[in-house]
């Protein structure tokens, strides 16, 4: 790590707390590179002289690091797994609490919305999304998306959910407000605790493998005894057990 990168870090963490020694350094520093150079900017300590009194600037900053793609049904055969397999055995209480980790603009918590409201009434369960970018959570709030957003979702949930205004989708109120939106560091802020399930996608990939273990451990601390962790289809665990967990189907595990 050179000494330019490394200060950056530094005063990156002391100003937003953000600590991107926990990225994999090789692709950050490459993501990062292209951002400061097109921007005109020669050096990681010039960049931060520049956002550290440009709010744009910092905004653009903090949206190049979060990688906020996403869909909803995003890799439709893992919902599959997760309404016919995962959810009846989870659906053993009168009340499910859902925890919807790195929910960049919404459509991982919404998506779960919709399907567990085929199953319980609106009123027994509730979903805490989560993100560290503020500008995502603000676009997440507003329920509001391109059919591009919408393109794998099952035609029935688009019909039943969503009403079409102009160019974009409204989602329906009724799902929406089983979401509670708010911003969270997993990096470096508490985890709570007794959720039935956590689903954290897509974000793990970025992160050294130091700080993956550490939040494999944080999830398994959140999660109920027999609650499942929902991952990425790139994060498989390959040793579940050393973190409390068993396998319960590709991509699922269950806190012992």
């Amino acid at each position: 790590m050179n000494q330019d990168y490394e200060q950056f870090i530094g005063k990156v963490y002391r100003k937003t707390g953000v600590n991107l020694a926990f990225y994999k350094e090789a692709q950050m520093k490459r993501r990062l590179t292209s951002l400061y150079e097109k921007k005109g900017f020669t050096s990681f300590s010039e960049y931060f002289q520049a956002i550290d009194c440009d709010p744009v600037l910092l905004h653009e900053f903090l949206d190049r690091i979060t990688i906020n793609v996403s869909e909803f049904y995003r890799n439709a055969n893992r919902w599959n797994i997760l309404e016919n397999r995962i959810l009846p055995e989870i659906l053993r209480g009168s009340s499910l609490k859902i925890w919807s980790a790195a929910c960049s603009t919404g459509e991982e918590p919404y998506t779960l919305s919709m399907v567990l409201s085929q199953y319980l009434p609106l009123n027994q369960f509730t979903i805490d999304a989560t993100d560290i970018d503020r500008n995502a959570l603000e676009k997440a709030k507003l329920g509001v998306y391109t059919d591009r957003a919408l393109k794998e979702l099952p035609e029935s949930m688009l019909k039943k959910h969503f009403a079409k205004e102009g160019m974009h989708y409204k989602l329906s109120p009724d799902i929406a407000k089983r979401v509670q939106f708010k911003q969270h560091n997993l990096l470096e802020d508490r985890f709570e605790k007794g959720y039935d399930l956590i689903v954290c996608r897509n974000v793990l990939i970025y992160f050294t493998e130091v700080a993956k273990e550490e939040l494999y451990h944080k999830f398994s601390g959140s999660l109920k005894k027999g609650g499942m962790l929902f991952v990425g289809s790139t994060e498989q665990i390959f040793n579940p057990g050393r973190y409390g967990f068993e396998a319960a189907d590709t991509f699922f595990y269950r806190k012992l």
